[in-house]
């Protein structure tokens, strides 16, 4: 949860300081000294633009959550870093010989879904790019913490037989040494991936209708940095600088359709770690290009006995 705050905090210098000194408190963010100083500026700027955006009529509301002393620069190499355009370069995006919704009729779908109702989504972490099995031993394409494509993730899952347990390999959010003995025990394998038809967000909602997916979005600027809870509908581009989950969709009370999204940010960043984002907008890429990188594993091969806890998408 966030600290609240309201016109009075903004009225001065040192309320303003008052109010940093209890953000830091609350979050436990240590800041030395000097660098509380430096900070501060960064600060008060994010509290008045949050503090004004919510005075605004908009679907969606911002708090000053643990990311308040960060500026946008800061936050976007740290937090959205995974450089998919980048990695593009290297492997540009293909269509899979299949897509198995594609002859699915939209009519026919549910008018909502939400997989962690049914027991497909695993919890939100904290800073999560990606598995700690996938950070320390799919270097070869990807880039461990500084991220990579879901299809070279996909790739080395098949390619390795599998992917451990996340109790027996458990997250760090940190790059490691691959513990091989840890990967001869999988608890889940694959059989490939699709990839979902880019720019085109009714066959997206075809495929998240039957499995939760795997996109990639912009995530700068912010509106994205400090969301707290709502339909987003918020001003970002389609340069792809993050890896997140779509594990749903709906419709709010006012008919604004949206995405069910899971980040990677904490379970106290937006709506438990989640982000309801505007679907169906006019732009053929859908909204902060979600619907330009899409893709899924394909599974018809039976699991190892279960071991413990695992997770591949729903990370």
């Amino acid at each position: 949860m966030s600290i609240p705050f309201d016109e009075r905090d903004l009225e001065s210098e040192e309320k303003l300081w008052d109010l940093y000194e209890r953000w830091q408190r609350h979050h436990a963010v240590p800041r030395d000294h000097h660098e509380k100083q430096k900070r501060f500026s960064v600060f008060k700027e994010n509290a008045k633009f949050i503090h004004e955006f919510n005075k605004k009529e908009n679907s969606y509301k911002l708090e000053l959550n643990k990311f308040g002393d960060l500026s946008t620069e800061e936050f976007k190499g740290s937090y959205a870093g995974s450089r998919v355009q980048e990695h593009r370069m290297f492997r540009p995006r293909t269509m899979t010989n299949k897509f198995s919704y594609g002859n699915v009729n939209v009519g026919d779908l549910p008018a909502s879904i939400d997989w962690r109702q049914k027991g497909a989504v695993t919890g939100v972490k904290d800073q999560g790019k990606c598995e700690q099995e996938l950070i320390d031993c799919d270097t070869g394409d990807d880039s461990g913490c500084n991220g990579g494509l879901m299809e070279n993730a996909f790739d080395f899952i098949k390619k390795s037989g599998g992917i451990t347990t996340e109790t027996a390999y458990p997250y760090k959010a940190q790059n490691g040494t691959c513990d091989a003995s840890k990967m001869n025990s999988p608890a889940v394998v694959i059989d490939g991936y699709e990839t979902v038809p880019a720019n085109d967000e009714n066959s997206l909602l075809k495929a998240v209708a039957n499995q939760p997916v795997s996109v990639s979005i912009e995530a700068e600027g912010k509106p994205f940095q400090f969301y707290s809870t709502g339909v987003f509908t918020g001003d970002c581009k389609t340069d792809l600088d993050h890896g997140v989950a779509v594990v749903g969709y709906g419709v709010d009370q006012n008919g604004t359709k949206y995405w069910i999204v899971k980040n990677s940010w904490g379970p106290t960043w937006g709506e438990q770690g989640y982000i309801r984002m505007q679907r169906g907008i006019a732009a053929k890429e859908g909204i902060c290009g979600i619907a330009m990188d899409a893709s899924y594993p394909v599974k018809t091969s039976p699991n190892p006995p279960k071991k413990g806890k695992f997770s591949l998408l729903s990370s």
